[in-house]
């Protein structure tokens, strides 16, 4: 890349909504015209078209540092990251995201970033006022999120608010139900204080935000947020881990008119559950979860897939982790 077409700090410089900035040209774009805008970021919905996404490519993380992947055990990963894989698997993931016409960028690259720092959904928030920085409550992450900070100042996103100590937060935990809801996981990875620091930025925006407890499942150690357990497909639809859901969140779901796709239980290990909408009934999963994939295909949903068993499972962080959106349509 030209450094002409860099903003400081790295950051790709965004071209018109219209272009793919890596494969297609204006004319083969397939945003749809409501999306040729001025508009560079919103947030609050998880189901709209998917438009602008950042991502961290296993390089960019350091898979391929022998001193970030010594870290390896420490960090919960299953064995020694395999780099070759996990960016061959990264760029497969890349190619689904580009061919559903979104923007793509990638995460300048920092010294303290860990192997996480792949999973770049967590450690920022995007609403339609600014990026919400995290602070994750797993703390070699602490670094990234001020990394997301650092992106959203060089490409002209605003910061809208900061998570301080003592609250934790990651936006794994966090799903918006609707424009005007969020719904946060309350657990090892997002706490109290960091949940009520959330509820008070937003408030005055008209946003409520809503605390699910998260069960305790394999202990503090482990990654689970509430996107381990939920996924929503579209406005009224969701893929559901039900038997680890909490009774008051499943009611809770059921009474806004939510309908249930249920993951198959022996896929639960390999993240069944974590699916990226994509927007018009388009959904990217991993392939090997295929009896999980087979009851979303069907329920009426187009699922897209890419091998995941080095960058995802090997991590514990499916589609969902691996991105960031930015900026979505209707």
């Amino acid at each position: 890349m030209q450094q002409a077409n860099l903003l400081p700090g790295g950051v790709p410089r965004f071209p018109p909504l219209s272009y793919n900035r890596r494969t297609a040209s204006p004319k083969e774009s397939r945003l749809p015209t409501s999306s040729q805008s001025a508009v560079a970021f919103n947030g609050h919905s998880m189901v709209g078209r998917l438009q602008r996404v950042l991502v961290c490519s296993p390089r960019t993380a350091g898979w391929n540092q022998p001193g970030r992947i010594a870290r390896w055990r420490e960090l919960g990963f299953h064995h020694a990251p395999d780099f070759d894989v996990a960016q061959s698997q990264h760029r497969a993931l890349c190619r689904e995201l580009e061919g559903v016409g979104a923007e793509l960028l990638e995460l300048p690259p920092a010294e303290d970033l860990s192997l996480d720092a792949v999973y770049a959904h967590d450690a920022s928030l995007a609403t339609d006022f600014g990026l919400l920085v995290m602070r994750p409550g797993k703390l070699n992450r602490i670094a990234e999120a001020q990394g997301h900070a650092s992106f959203a100042a060089s490409a002209g996103i605003p910061v809208f608010s900061n998570v301080v100590p003592p609250g934790t937060t990651e936006a794994g935990d966090i799903v918006w139900l609707d424009s005007k809801t969020l719904l946060i996981g309350n657990g090892y990875r997002t706490n109290a204080a960091g949940l009520a620091q959330i509820r008070e930025s937003l408030a005055p925006k008209g946003i409520e935000v809503i605390s699910a407890p998260l069960p305790y499942g394999p202990g503090p150690s482990a990654c689970l947020h509430l996107m381990s357990l939920i996924s929503l497909l579209d406005d009224k639809m969701a893929l559901v881990d039900l038997s680890w859901l909490a009774v008051e969140t499943v009611e809770l779901l059921k009474d806004r008119g939510f309908h249930f796709v249920e993951i198959d239980p022996s896929e639960r290990d390999t993240l069944a559950c974590n699916v990226l909408a994509l927007g018009g009934k388009h959904l990217l999963a991993i392939a090997e979860n295929h009896e999980t994939n087979d009851r979303l295909r069907q329920a009426g949903f187009n699922v897209h897939t890419f091998p995941g068993s080095e960058i995802c499972i090997n991590g514990s962080g499916g589609p969902t982790c691996l991105t960031r959106p930015l900026l979505r349509g209707e």
